[in-house]
């Protein structure tokens, strides 16, 4: 089983920045695909950044040229570094990671963006 373990989010004002990480464990394969869903109360799970096997990277529009999905050499954490947060970026954010033979979610962690 994977397990994903999520760090980085917090509380930030408009304009500041944050990191987020997220730890794969459970085995020794490289993902297919990582990204990063957000999620505001009362909405559907979005997909902010995706990043596939080769190096391909997508973003929701909203944060693009702000914000910048990466991972380490072995496929196993993904990174997710956050610039020029607005209040509308504020929600939970997910780690999504997929393998072959299943798709697996992160706890989420909260980002907070004061005005």
């Amino acid at each position: 089983q994977v397990e994903l373990v999520e760090s980085g989010g917090g509380l930030v004002q408009a304009g500041g920045s944050l990191r987020l990480s997220c730890a794969a464990s459970g085995t020794d394969l490289a993902a297919n695909v990582q990204a990063w869903y957000r999620q505001v109360p009362g909405t559907e799970r979005e997909l902010v950044a995706a990043i596939v096997g080769g190096g391909i990277t997508r973003y929701l529009d909203s944060v693009k040229g702000r914000f910048a999905i990466s991972r380490d050499k072995a496929f196993k954490t993904t990174w997710l570094q956050m610039s020029d947060l607005k209040p509308e970026d504020s929600g939970v954010y997910y780690c999504n990671v997929k393998y072959p033979w299943g798709n697996f979610w992160g706890q989420g962690t909260r980002v907070t963006v004061s005005s």
